[in-house]
């Protein structure tokens, strides 16, 4: 409200103008010489109060900046938390298709499939602006979307192979493989000390898989291909997105985008690995629970895989890659809490101190990445102080 007086005054002290001070003091009867005396006087405290409300103005835009800066913590704070909750409720209802229809790959690839039809219904309705892709922005989609292909797929893999939980434990190491890709593509490195406290992280991730009851090497080899890719995607996404690609790319029609050529790209994967075996699979599934109740859970999974990724890449559209990942390992706290209710597989006193220590290192990355970089900030900001 301070901001909207301020500003109030602000344009009402532009809209006085001298003509309209010297019209006023021509319509009185005061003599020439008077009349230029109060025009002049009446101007110049005309121009005090605009000094003064600009003045207001600028203070009160300082404070509009501080809101905005509030405002945009609390708009990535809400795309975290939808992410979560939409990730939270994809990993289960996938998990129990699975169960299901022990097809990852041609799951996977129907999932793509739903996904991608929705971002086509909302182009062709004028719901969302299409994009437009350049050459540049054809070949960046092509290669995101084939690290979202194989990643995902690695992922049904690995969540097929064992519990949820052990998954989500393994793919905790995400931000480790999400510092090293960002330094070797982007080449942005960091602090040998923020390196050091991702040790922790790759330690406690280490321990719990450690004569884990139910450590399976192909969940474990495919989570961590899974986290290899995925972080592929996200530094190859944040690269498109702050390159021109084309038109209308916002961070929702990237991944539109990325999503058919996901589907795409996982076509012929599943016809070559699954294409003999799935439907009787489905059937097999299907006069257990239902063909209507497969196709329900298919459509909806695919739905919660599509919008869990789409609120993901809002979310990276304003923060760095490895602040994602560690926001995705944060995640997998209550993806392992809700996956342990749900399907009642235990987790070991081992895992269970292990992933604490590999979550807590990851807290520790998060807070020495943050404090070297205000560091770096301040050194840059004093070498500039002195050039002047």
């Amino acid at each position: 409200m301070k901001f909207v007086r301020s500003w109030i005054i602000l344009v009402l002290a532009c809209s006085i103008s001298p003509s309209e001070a010297r019209s006023s003091s021509l319509s009185s009867g005061l003599s020439v010489q008077n009349d230029k005396q109060l025009s002049q006087l009446d101007h110049a405290e005309k121009l005090e109060n605009l000094d003064a409300a600009m003045s207001k103005g600028l203070v009160a835009l300082r404070g509009g900046a501080e809101d905005e800066g509030l405002i945009n913590r609390l708009k990535i704070g809400a795309y975290f938390g939808t992410w979560y909750a939409l990730n939270i409720m994809y990993n289960i209802v996938n998990k129990k298709m699975l169960n299901a229809v022990p097809a990852p790959f041609t799951i996977g690839s129907l999932q793509f499939l739903v996904g991608a039809l929705y971002s086509t219904f909302l182009w062709t309705t004028g719901l969302r602006a299409p994009p437009k892709l350049s050459d540049t922005g054809r070949k960046a989609v092509a290669q995101i979307g084939f690290f979202h292909s194989w990643g995902q797929l690695a992922s049904m893999i690995s969540l097929g192979a064992g519990p949820v939980s052990f998954t989500h434990i393994v793919k905790a190491l995400e931000p480790f493989f999400s510092a090293l890709v960002s330094a070797l593509l982007l080449g942005k490195w960091m602090k040998p000390q923020v390196y050091a406290s991702l040790i922790p992280v790759v330690g406690g991730v280490g321990y719990a898989c450690l004569k884990e009851k139910f450590f399976s090497w192909l969940a474990f080899n495919a989570a961590m291909a899974s986290n290899v890719l995925f972080a592929l995607r996200a530094v190859c996404s944040k690269s498109a997105m702050t390159d021109s690609v084309g038109e209308n790319i916002t961070s929702a029609n990237l991944f539109g985008l990325v999503t058919w050529a996901a589907f795409l790209i996982s076509v012929p994967m599943f016809i070559v690995t699954e294409g003999s075996t799935f439907l009787g699979l489905w059937e097999t599934a299907a006069e257990q629970s239902g063909n209507m109740k497969l196709v329900r859970q298919l459509i909806v999974s695919g739905l919660f895989h599509y919008l869990n990724n789409e609120v993901m890449y809002l979310a990276l559209s304003n923060v760095h890659p490895v602040t994602l990942a560690v926001g995705n390992t944060m995640k997998r706290c209550f993806i392992m809490v809700a996956s342990v209710m749900v399907f009642r597989n235990p987790i070991s006193l081992q895992a269970a101190l292990g992933s604490a220590v590999g979550i807590s290192g990851v807290l520790l990355y998060s807070l020495t990445k943050q404090y070297y970089e205000k560091v770096e900030a301040e050194e840059v900001e004093e070498k500039g102080k002195k050039r002047r």
